[in-house]
C-alpha cells in the first residue's frame, strides 16, 4: 500500500515544492507592495475624510487585484505560453508580429509596440530595486528616530551588497527565498486579521461602490489616487515572465493559496487601523505591530524580502536582455551561465551595472519611497497596455479566435490599463520621466541595433553566391587543397559566404574539410535536441551546417561542432580554424536609417562583445576578415 501511495507523495512534494518556489522568485514585487501602496494612496485624502475614504482606497486595491491580477494575467495572459515560456517575447512570437513580409525588410509598427513595452520593463527595472529597499530602510526612523540621517547610505550599502551577489547567481541563495516569502505571505494574512477583527467593518470595502464614491467625491484626486492604488500591482508581469520556471498551475496555486490571501488581508488590515486611528500619519503598516521586538523582527523581514523582489526584477531583467540578443534586438554583450544544472540562470555583467549604477543614482535623486512612487507606474502601466495590444494577436492568430471577441476582451482590459496609466502621466514631471527617458534609450538601441542588422543582412547576403557554385569553387585548378578543417561562421542558410571568398583570393587555397556554419535563432524558447542540427554535403569536402537554438538559450559552437564529427566529418573544435566577418561600418550609404541611427549602430557594432568571444571559441583558431559595410 505504501508504494500505492509513494508517487502520488512524491508528485505532492514537487508540486508544493514549484508554488513555495514561486513565491520566492514570481511575487517578490508585488509582495512588498503593502509597504507603501495604501499609505501612498490614503495621503492624498484630507485628515478629515481618511476613516471614510479608506473604504474607497480598499476597494480600489482589492478590485485591481482580481481584475488585473486574477481575471487578465492569471486566467487569460497566462494561456499564451510559448512551448511553457511567458514575457513579451513570447507574445512576440506568438502573436506572429514579426513575420509578415514587411517585417524581414523593417520593424514594423506592432513590433515596435512590443519592443517600447520590453523597454519599459527595463525602466521598471531599475526603480524596483530602489523603492523597494528604500521603502524598507526607511521603517528604522520608526524604531530609531535618529537613523534618519543613515537611511541613504545603509540603502545604498545594501543596493550595493545585492548587485554585487549577482555575479554569484541566484541559486546560491536561491533556496531562501521561497521559505522566507512564505513566512512573508503568512505574517502579512496574520496581522492583516488581527486588526480586521477589531474594526470588521472594513469589510464593506469588498463593494466597489465605495470605490466609485471615492472617485466621485474627489475628482481633484483621481488622478493621485488612481497614481498610487497602481503601486499595488507592480510586479504583475512576473506571473507570465517566469511562467516558464515554475509553469502556470504552480504559480496560480501560490496566487490565490497564499499571496492573494495575504495581500488582502493585509491592506483591509492597515485599513482598519487607519478607521481606528484616522489621525496617525504615520506608515499604517509598520503600525500593524506594536513599537519594540515586535516591529523591530516585521522591519527586519521587510528588508529581506526587499532584497528578494529585488532580485527577482534583476534576473527577470538578465533573461530580457539575454532573449533580446539572441532575436537580434540588442548588442551582443558578455553573459555568464551561474549554475550548470539551470541554463536560465544568467549574469550579464554590464546590464548589472546599469542597474547598479541606476538605482543607486535613483536613490540619491529621490531621497525618499514617497519622492520615488511619483516616479513609478507609467512604466508599469505602459507595459500593462502593451501586453493587451500583443494579446490581442495572439488570441486571433494563435487561439484562432474571431476578431469580435477578441477585441472585446482586449477593450475590457484595454480600459483599465489606459485608465491607470492616464493617471498616472501627471507623474511624469514629477520623477515619471526617469522610467521613461531609461526605457527610450533602450528603444533606441533595440530599434537602431535591429534596423542595422537587417540592412547589414540584405546588403551582405542578399546578392550572395549561389550554392551551386561551391563545387565548382572547391575543385577549381587554381586553389590548393591543404590538410586541416576550416568553419566558416556565415550570417545566413544560403549563399557562399564572403568570407570565403575573400580568403580563397588572398590565399588560393581551401583545406580538406570546410564547414559552412550558420546559428539561427527560432521564435521558440528552446529547440529539441532532435531538431538542433542539420547538415548537409555540398560536394568537395563542403559541408553546410545549420545549427537552431531557442531565444532563452545560448548558442554552443563546441557541441555543434561535435555533433558534426560524430557524423564521420573531420571536424575538431581544437585543431579547425574558425573564420568570422569583422564588420567595419562606413556611413553616407543608402540605408533606411537616419544619421544618428547609423552613427549609433556604429558605435554599437564597435563595442558590442566580438561574435567570436560570444561563441567562446579561443582567439588562437580565430582569422577575422574585414568587411566594409555603407551604411
Amino acid at each position: 500500500m505504501s508504494k500505492a501511495h509513494a508517487p502520488s507523495g512524491s508528485k505532492s512534494g514537487l508540486r508544493i515544492g514549484l508554488a513555495v518556489g514561486a513565491l520566492g522568485v514570481v511575487f517578490g514585487d508585488i509582495g512588498t507592495s503593502p509597504l507603501y501602496a495604501l499609505r501612498e494612496s490614503i495621503k492624498h485624502l484630507p485628515v478629515a475624510d481618511r476613516a471614510a475614504g479608506v473604504f474607497g482606497v480598499l476597494s480600489l486595491i482589492f478590485w485591481s487585484l482580481a481584475l488585473v491580477v486574477s481575471v487578465k494575467y492569471a486566467t487569460v495572459v497566462m494561456r499564451a505560453d510559448n512551448r511553457g515560456e511567458g514575457g513579451i517575447f513570447a507574445l512576440l512570437a506568438l502573436g506572429r508580429l514579426d513575420r509578415s513580409p514587411a517585417a524581414k525588410r523593417r520593424i514594423t509598427p506592432g513590433v515596435l509596440i512590443v519592443l517600447i513595452g520590453a523597454a519599459m520593463i527595463c525602466g521598471e527595472g531599475v526603480i524596483t530595486p530602489a523603492i523597494s529597499v528604500l521603502s524598507a530602510t526607511e521603517g528604522l526612523q520608526g524604531i530609531i528616530p535618529a537613523a534618519h540621517d543613515y537611511v541613504i547610505p545603509i540603502c545604498i550599502v545594501i543596493l550595493c551588497g545585492l548587485f554585487w551577489m549577482q555575479q554569484r547567481g541566484t541559486h546560491s541563495i536561491g533556496a531562501m527565498f521561497g521559505p522566507v516569502m512564505l513566512v512573508w505571505f503568512s505574517t502579512l494574512g496574520v496581522l492583516g486579521l488581527i486588526h480586521i477583527f477589531d474594526t470588521p467593518q472594513v469589510l464593506g470595502a469588498l463593494n466597489p461602490i465605495h470605490a466609485y464614491h471615492l472617485l466621485h467625491d474627489h475628482p481633484e484626486s483621481v488622478t493621485k489616487i488612481l497614481g498610487s492604488v497602481v503601486l499595488a500591482i507592480t510586479g504583475v508581469e512576473a506571473l507570465y515572465a517566469d511562467m516558464g520556471h515554475f509553469g502556470r498551475v504552480a504559480i496560480l496555486r501560490a496566487w490565490y493559496g497564499l499571496v492573494l490571501p495575504g495581500l488582502t488581508l493585509n491592506y483591509f488590515g492597515q485599513g482598519a487601523y487607519v478607521i481606528a486611528h484616522p489621525a496617525d500619519t504615520h506608515n499604517p503598516f509598520l503600525s500593524l505591530v506594536p513599537e519594540g521586538v515586535l516591529r523591530g523582527g516585521l522591519l527586519l523581514l521587510s528588508l529581506v524580502v526587499a532584497v528578494i523582489a529585488s532580485q527577482a526584477l534583476i534576473s527577470g531583467i538578465f533573461s530580457l536582455i539575454r532573449q533580446a540578443m539572441q532575436l537580434g534586438y540588442f548588442p551582443r554583450l558578455k553573459v555568464l551561465h551561474t549554475n550548470a544544472e539551470q541554463r536560465g540562470q544568467i549574469y550579464v555583467p554590464l546590464v548589472n551595472f546599469a542597474l547598479a549604477a541606476g538605482s543607486i543614482t535613483t536613490v540619491l535623486l529621490f531621497k525618499s519611497s514617497s519622492a520615488l512612487a511619483a516616479a513609478y507606474g507609467i512604466a508599469v502601466t505602459g507595459t500593462m497596455a502593451v501586453t493587451t495590444f500583443a494579446l490581442f494577436f495572439v488570441a486571433t492568430r494563435n487561439w484562432k479566435w474571431s476578431s469580435l471577441p477578441a477585441a472585446l476582451m482586449c477593450l475590457a482590459f484595454w480600459t483599465v490599463d489606459i485608465g491607470f496609466f492616464l493617471a498616472n502621466l501627471p507623474k511624469f514631471f514629477d520623477g515619471g520621466w526617469l522610467p521613461i527617458a531609461i526605457g527610450l534609450t533602450l528603444l533606441a538601441v533595440m530599434v537602431t541595433w535591429k534596423s542595422g542588422r537587417l540592412e547589414i543582412q540584405e546588403k551582405v547576403y542578399g546578392d550572395a553566391v549561389k550554392d551551386l557554385e561551391l563545387g565548382d569553387i572547391a575543385k577549381s585548378s587554381h586553389i590548393v587543397r591543404v590538410p586541416g578543417s576550416a568553419v566558416f561562421m556565415v550570417g545566413t542558410a544560403h549563399g557562399t559566404p564572403l568570407a570565403l571568398l575573400h580568403h580563397l583570393k588572398a590565399n588560393k587555397c581551401l583545406q580538406e574539410t570546410v564547414v559552412l556554419l550558420t546559428i539561427l535563432t527560432e521564435e521558440v524558447p528552446t529547440v529539441e535536441e532532435e531538431e538542433r542540427m542539420t547538415l548537409e554535403f555540398k560536394g568537395e569536402g563542403v559541408w553546410r551546417a545549420v545549427g537552431r537554438y531557442g531565444y532563452m538559450e545560448s548558442p554552443n559552437v563546441a557541441n555543434l561542432c561535435d555533433r558534426i564529427r560524430a557524423q564521420g566529418i573531420a571536424v575538431s573544435t581544437q585543431s579547425a580554424t574558425f573564420y568570422f566577418n569583422r564588420e567595419m561600418i562606413i556611413g553616407g550609404g543608402n540605408a533606411r536609417m537616419f544619421e544618428w541611427q547609423k552613427a549609433l549602430y556604429s558605435f554599437l557594432s564597435r563595442n558590442a562583445r566580438p561574435v567570436k568571444d560570444y561563441y567562446q571559441i579561443l582567439p588562437t583558431q580565430v582569422i577575422e576578415i574585414g568587411l566594409p559595410i555603407q551604411l
